[in-house]
């Protein structure tokens, strides 16, 4: 297919993202989509409606990852998937895994109409969760595609209210034994088109990006103790106070990541005092660490270093300090066949393209587990992602699609089960 000629017919998924882009919005801008959330269903239903428009076959699983469908002539043969999350972060973009399943309900119902049934099935998903950010967990969609996750897990696991992940789904609906397992072992395919969170292609004016890796991860929750007391009589040489003792290890886990560079980098995005009262000092502090990095051993020895460091702070300033690792994934590569063939396609259609690490998790890194993976990003506007602000090209979007349809129609279409 000519990929140039054939953009303009993906025009149409904008629509679906601009409808999309309402359920959940926040009255200071923004979308909020939370695991199971009244959104989140709003969400799910909207784009069942959709995919059974396109002529798919639409289903749940047990834990809430929607699929389209188009049968292929050869049901023998591994399954070729596309999509992405439908979850976002607090008061995130319009386009952050939005993007890449309105893109593949467009790429199947481009297909569907231009080719008719494939040799191979082709399906798209939305993936019930990715980003974490009602539960201490990621990926628990694709990870219960890929056996990371059982359904069991979810009744030890709450969110800031005391729900838990089990009460939360089936409130929502799922976790029920009548409905389809999560495990799948027919997939020998899967393709995700995703904006990029950054600026990289933006700058060096390139219009895909063919993801070699993404990078691995370590998510830690920090406590710091000290001692609550009067701020007006308590010495300033008598004091133990979490939340100095917390402010030194942020500056200093910023300073380390900036001496490593290597691609190195560490954040702090969420922090709590208590009792949090203007006029008491700080007895406990709890905060988060994100660290990531595309080699394991690098990412091993910064954290083990940061941890140490932490904790000769705390001795320094008689504090306390624990450190609960809750996320630990492991940098993985995409498959080098599928990523050579995004990158030939963008050579044929004269498509300015750039190989490229992805520094944010992705549900190619789960599915990456249970078949072969790949990945091709879209720029975003200024780098811009997790924010209200975050917005793609409606074009490159639309290229991006094409893209993903042309992949989608070799695997499926002409090359049968050798890929």
């Amino acid at each position: 297919m000519n990929i140039a000629a054939e953009s303009g017919a993906f025009a149409d998924m904008m629509r679906l993202l601009e409808d999309l882009g309402r359920i959940g919005r926040e009255p200071g801008g923004g979308v909020t989509r939370l695991l199971y959330s009244p959104s989140w269903q709003e969400a799910q239903r909207l784009l069942a409606g959709r995919m059974a428009d396109a002529g798919l076959e639409v289903r749940y699983d047990r834990v809430g990852n929607l699929y389209g469908r188009l049968p292929g002539t050869r049901p023998d043969l591994p399954v070729v998937l596309t999509g992405s999350h439908v979850d976002t972060v607090r008061a995130g973009g319009d386009y952050d895994g939005a993007g890449g399943i309105a893109a593949g309900i467009a790429a199947l119902s481009y297909l569907k109409r231009r080719f008719g049934m494939p040799v191979r099935t082709l399906e798209v998903v939305s993936f019930c969760e990715e980003e974490g950010s009602r539960f201490p967990l990621t990926y628990w969609g694709s990870g219960s595609i890929g056996g990371r996750y059982r359904i069991g897990d979810g009744i030890g696991i709450y969110d800031a209210e005391g729900v838990s992940l089990d009460e939360a789904m089936k409130a929502a609906g799922f976790g029920h034994g009548s409905q389809p397992d999560c495990r799948r072992r027919d997939i020998g395919d899967y393709v995700e088109l995703h904006i990029e969170q950054g600026v990289v292609l933006e700058a060096a004016g390139r219009r895909i990006g063919v993801v070699e890796s993404i990078v691995g991860q370590r998510r830690y929750g920090i406590a710091v103790t000290g001692n609550s007391n009067h701020a007006g009589t308590t010495p300033m040489s008598y004091r133990a106070d979490a939340l100095a003792g917390a402010a030194d290890m942020i500056v200093r886990v910023e300073e380390m990541a900036k001496r490593a560079g290597n691609g190195v980098v560490a954040t702090v995005g969420r922090i709590e005092a208590l009792p949090n009262t203007p006029n008491v000092i700080p007895g406990e502090v709890r905060f988060s660490l994100d660290i990531r990095h595309t080699e394991s051993w690098m990412l091993n020895e910064f954290s083990e270093s940061a941890l140490e460091t932490f904790q000769e702070i705390a001795a320094a300033r008689k504090l306390q300090v624990k450190a609960d690792c809750w996320l630990k994934t492991e940098p993985v590569p995409m498959d080098g066949t599928l990523a050579g063939r995004i990158e030939r396609l963008c050579m044929e259609a004269g498509l300015p393209y750039l190989r490229m690490v992805s520094g944010a998790g992705h549900d190619a890194q789960m599915m990456a587990a249970v078949s072969r993976a790949a990945m091709l990003f879209v720029p975003s506007r200024g780098g811009i992602s997790h924010a209200k602000e975050e917005y793609t090209e409606p074009a490159h979007l639309a290229e991006g699609a094409a893209v993903l349809a042309a992949c989608l129609h070799e695997l499926a279409y002409t090359t049968g089960v050798d890929g």
